[in-house]
């Protein structure tokens, strides 16, 4: 296991990394076909993958590598979705994400209708890999399925991975925090004692109320339980994996958590009709397992207002996880619910040590709005950077958490109220001014982060450093070029922070590079690319370098892994199909002309094309860097 952490730190480290001028191909494919006990068929693809390389799984979130996509023809009717078998998952310090990948081999299963009158079937797949040097770009490759041989099987069995368990933990633990803040909240904190004497009042002896306490806990447990198993059903277990990169379910996601969080401040009510309420009350009146049933699903309404929020919020966070990870979390929640009324209806004497109602359970509730406020813009921050639109940007996201947390302790202190707060508070208890000096200095910690400091403590939640006004801090000015960015040619941009002139198309950059007379940098990058950062923040930056960037050449930087869409359909003369995106047909430009797929890789050319001189991989050293750069800049001139 060990060895495996060293592997992938080491890979991600190094990923992107040149070291020859080959074309890599350590993934090879091949295909079966199963039919199931059903009558379903099941499209096998397996990928055998040489030593020391590793592929990544299909569910990896947005921020982390390309995770492994099939392309299935509209034609077949799909029976769920593609199951990946086991693989190794690791908490990546780099993406600040968990990250499974496979080794050695990984094997894909899609079951489908058998309603196809063919004997054979194509679909494709997209991957990328790794290993302890370097990451390849995407890759698109045609797979063909013989429904000619196909091998009867018993059962149609859905693999998962073992290492899923962990985030299971993680996330059960975090749903049972979320439902301790919920007990604490104006809606369950005073039904606490009035269910104890419901109870204390209806069991005739002690082991009853004991019975009828557990019965009361379980249904609670099952009410809840059944609310993330119908979220489960509704969606489906692989499809909720796919939500965290859906721009349209984050947006959606948003908008769910700020509509909670105003009502946690106060805007509004959160209530279910009351006529459901007074409905379970007399359902409960009739005793019995049944009526201690309906309790249970009367507490679940009448509390609504309150929990409401707080279960929408889990859910939405479960969401993004994917597979059964709502029924978790509305597990760990449900528990944390049911085991204080059950344990105070055991013993009712613990009563006595519960603190009073009163304004404090508004402020938890307050509380838990702003922070519910806070990690809406998370979404919403998952969906701009899937869109590229840099309207959310890192230093607009940081602006914005400081102000809802100075929010937070200017009210802690009570020096605003919102409209629940009934009562000015004059005094400042111990555990407010804590909470008050908490979130304080959490403002004072994010505010470098303006600046371009790194922040880690809320790296997993802010955008990366690169996806901000100015990457490497605002105060922080690099010496300029002589383009203005009121003078930019067509297709051009300045590259923040190095005020470098930059084309990310081909044409556009040699057809500027010919007006004004200047030499070509061609640059394949991928936004994944960790040597290509390191390229940039360590080598670019040396004065001399960056003149020559600024002033000597026209820098054309083509991205590999570019998600985005082509504006014009373009056909690939490599597969004869469309492109599906700009990446594929970068990464395709450099394959078929350089006989090499790994980035960084720098060419100098004029601008008609032909190269100036031999072609680099990453070179760390600045030195060297500068040599070559000022090489091709003289014969340039010849």
């Amino acid at each position: 296991m060990k060895t495996s952490l060293s592997l992938i730190k080491i890979a991600i480290l190094f990923v992107f990394c040149s070291v020859n001028a080959q074309v890599f191909n350590p993934v090879s494919w091949s295909t079966s076909v199963e039919k199931t006990d059903k009558g379903n068929l099941i499209l096998v693809s397996t990928a055998t993958i040489e030593k020391g390389w590793h592929l990544y799984s299909q569910n990896i979130g947005d921020g982390g590598p390309i995770p492994t996509t099939f392309y299935y023809p509209e034609s077949i009717e799909k029976v769920g979705e593609t199951i990946e078998g086991n693989g190794v998952e690791v908490q990546d310090p780099i993406f600040e994400m968990p990250i499974k990948y496979f080794g050695e081999e990984a094997n894909f299963r899609q079951t489908i209708k058998n309603n196809i009158d063919a004997k054979s079937l194509k679909a494709s797949v997209e991957y990328m890999v790794c290993n302890d040097e370097m990451c390849l770009p995407p890759k698109e490759v045609e797979l063909t399925y013989d429904l000619t041989k196909v091998k009867a099987v018993k059962t149609e069995v859905a693999v998962s991975s073992d290492t899923d368990d962990k985030s299971y933990l993680t996330l059960f633990l975090l749903s049972f925090l979320a439902g301790l803040a919920a007990l604490f909240t104006p809606c369950v904190f005073p039904m606490i004692p009035m269910t104890v004497s419901f109870f204390t009042k209806q069991s005739k002896n002690k082991a009853i109320g004991i019975r009828n306490a557990m019965i009361y806990g379980i249904s609670i447990i099952g009410i809840y339980v059944l609310l993330g198993t119908l979220v489960v059903w509704v969606f489906g277990p692989e499809s909720l994996n796919r939500l965290s990169t859906s721009v349209g379910f984050n947006v959606v996601f948003f908008g769910i958590l700020v509509f909670f969080a105003l009502s946690f401040l106060g805007a509004y009510e959160l209530v279910l009709p009351s006529s459901w309420g007074t409905k379970l009350d007399e359902k409960a009146d009739r005793g019995g397992v049944i009526g201690i049933f309906f309790m249970a699903l009367a507490l679940v309404v009448v509390s609504f207002s309150c929990t409401g929020p707080i279960v929408g919020g889990a859910l939405v966070e479960a969401a993004s996880h994917g597979g059964i990870a709502p029924i978790i979390s509305m597990l760990g929640f449900s528990l944390a619910i049911a085991i204080p009324f059950t344990l105070f209806a055991v013993f009712p004497g613990w009563l006595n040590s519960l603190p009073k109602s009163g304004g404090w359970l508004n402020t938890v509730k307050v509380v838990l709005g702003f922070l519910e406020l806070a990690l809406a813009f998370k979404f919403l921050s998952n969906a701009d950077l899937v869109l590229q639109a840099h309207w959310l940007e890192r230093e607009v996201f940081i602006a914005i958490w400081i102000v809802i947390f100075l929010l937070l302790g200017v009210y802690l202190l009570g020096k605003i109220r919102l409209p629940h707060d009934y009562q000015a508070v004059e005094t400042i208890s111990v555990t407010r001014l804590m909470l008050a000096i908490l979130s304080f200095t959490f403002v004072v910690y994010m505010i470098p982060g303006m600046f371009g400091a790194p922040v880690k403590l809320i790296g997993a939640f802010v955008p990366p450093l690169e996806y901000s006004e100015s990457p490497n801090g605002v105060m922080n000015n690099q010496s300029s070029s002589n383009i203005s960015h009121q003078d930019l040619p067509e297709g051009a941009h300045i590259l923040a922070p190095y005020n470098i002139l930059t084309f990310n198309d081909y044409e556009k950059g040699l057809a500027y590079a010919k007006k004004v007379n200047k030499p070509v940098l061609l640059d394949f990058t991928g936004r994944a690319c960790v040597n290509c950062r390191k390229m940039e923040q360590n080598v670019w930056t040396v004065p001399a370098v960056l003149d020559v960037l600024q002033n000597k050449v026209v820098l054309v930087s083509l991205y590999v892994d570019d998600r985005q869409k082509l504006e014009i359909e373009e056909i690939s003369p490599v597969t004869g199909k469309p492109y599906r995106n700009i990446g594929q047909k970068w990464s395709e430009f450099q394959t078929k002309r350089y006989k090499t797929n790994s980035q960084p890789y720098y060419v100098v050319v004029n601008a008609e094309g032909k190269d100036l001189n031999k072609p680099v991989g990453y070179t760390p050293n600045a030195d060297e860097y500068l040599s070559w750069l000022q090489e091709g800049v003289k014969k340039a001139r010849n």
